[in-house]
């Protein structure tokens, strides 16, 4: 009832500014993967926080997913896992961004595998051998558990527990990446 109430007055009180601002259009099948990705995003702790979540966040996906099933997909995933290993999901974006640009098909150089680029030993480590990495749901859970790992490992401090995800310990070059992601586009 509050939020309603508190809903209700914020919605007053911007109708002025609104009446001035363009408001996007969102295009109708948009609109419909929106509508099917909160009647199934299960990590969410209410339908008003999944919508906005999934609306705010899908304006900066589509530069990287185009089609918005797949992005709605995507940042379902996202949310589960992150909330899953109690990561920020909008870290896990931005980590996403900088190792794979959201290429769930990417392999580094060095062998790295899926959208966070998970290097394949970790397999034996937390999973099983025959584990696939490049399946997208795997590749988060692994991702995103190594992460959480990290942030223990570095006493909670961000940038250094990015460096040890990125094998990069003691430089910030790759952790400054992820950061400046994170500010720019998904925070």
């Amino acid at each position: 009832m509050i939020r309603i109430c508190l809903t209700l007055l914020l919605a007053l009180a911007w109708a002025p500014a609104q009446a001035q601002m363009q408001i996007p259009q969102i295009d109708p099948e948009q609109r419909r993967a929106l509508r099917a990705a909160i009647h199934q995003a299960h990590s969410f702790t209410d339908r008003f926080d999944a919508e906005v979540w999934l609306m705010a966040k899908s304006q900066p996906l589509a530069r990287y997913i185009k089609d918005p099933d797949e992005r709605m997909r995507v940042l379902k995933a996202v949310h589960r896992e992150a909330t899953l290993a109690g990561l920020q999901p909008e870290i896990v974006l931005a980590v996403i961004q900088i190792e794979s640009a959201f290429d769930p098909y990417a392999v580094s150089r060095v062998g790295a595998q899926g959208m966070m680029q998970v290097m394949p030993f970790w397999k034996n480590e937390i999973g099983s051998p025959d584990d696939n990495l490049i399946d997208m749901d795997t590749n988060l859970r692994y991702g995103c558990t190594i992460l959480k790992h990290y942030i223990g490992k570095a006493k909670g401090n961000l940038a250094n527990a990015l460096a040890y995800y990125n094998g990069s310990y003691g430089r910030h070059t790759y952790s400054s990446k992820v950061l400046d992601a994170w500010a720019d586009r998904w925070r």
